[in-house]
């Protein structure tokens, strides 16, 4: 615990167990009080290692993607009580070491979410994230930035630390179970005018962490662009998008 808060950890996984162990070892098991783990229906023993590293691990019956599998980490999170939930990887490409940092600045109340930022110092491209991919991310943050009218370093990390308060908040299930759950989720967050702090996070990108291929890289691209586009005609009452209409009520009361 942090301030007297109880800290999980949640990790979305699919056909990790060569990095799982290695993962998990790093995670600071002095502040956090519950690993969750849940297996997309993996082809390998991701599950059979999860349970004996003792983690508590679900396994999906079907596989439900990478959106589907972090619906059940948070709600799974929620019922274990949890006060600050944080999404770590099981492929070791985003360092545990920085659990204590994101989960301090959300005990102390400064942020609702923390992101581990790729992009702030030399992170990526140190780290071996492919240019295109590092081209493309730059492209859809000054984008994003632009019309959402908010300035993050990127808002396509896959580290991130939230309140109890934001997952009780957010309509998740409205979201899709694909990739673009993670933009989606973050878009709701601004749009509920929750707080989001960022740290810088050197990532590592090596032949068993987790990467989507080009064709699939493409289609988030695209569905960033439509999904930051729906963003702004509901904030301007012009088209209404159930991503976001729930959070209605709480727009007008802050």
């Amino acid at each position: 615990m942090l301030n007297g808060k109880k800290i999980v950890v949640v990790m979305p996984a699919y056909n990790a167990e060569r990095t799982l162990q290695r993962t998990y070892e790093e995670i600071p098991h002095d502040i956090v009080d519950e690993v969750i783990l849940v297996d997309d229906k993996s082809v390998d023993s991701t599950a059979k290692v999860s349970k004996s590293l003792g983690i508590i691990t679900i396994v999906h019956t079907e596989n439900l993607g990478y959106g589907g599998n972090q619906k059940t980490c948070y709600k799974t999170a929620l019922e274990k009580g949890a006060d600050i939930v944080i999404m770590l990887h099981p492929d070791y490409q985003y360092t545990p070491k920085l659990i204590v940092s994101m989960a301090s600045l959300i005990s102390e109340d400064l942020f609702d979410c923390v992101l581990g930022s790729r992009i702030l110092g030399e992170g990526a491209l140190k780290g071996g994230m492919p240019i295109y991919k590092y081209i493309a991310n730059r492209i859809l943050t000054l984008y994003q930035n632009i019309l959402i009218r908010h300035k993050l370093s990127e808002y396509h990390t896959g580290y991130r630390a939230f309140s109890k308060k934001v997952l009780e908040t957010l309509p998740l299930e409205q979201n899709s179970n694909d990739f673009i759950f993670d933009n989606q989720m973050l878009l709701q967050i601004l749009y509920a005018n929750f707080t989001i702090g960022e740290i810088t996070c050197p990532t590592l990108y090596f032949k068993d962490a987790s990467s989507i291929n080009l064709l699939r890289a493409s289609k988030y691209g695209l569905e960033v662009i439509w999904t930051t586009l729906k963003y702004v005609l509901h904030r301007w009452h012009i088209w209404y998008c159930p991503l976001f209409q729930p959070l209605d009520d709480r727009v007008k009361k802050d």
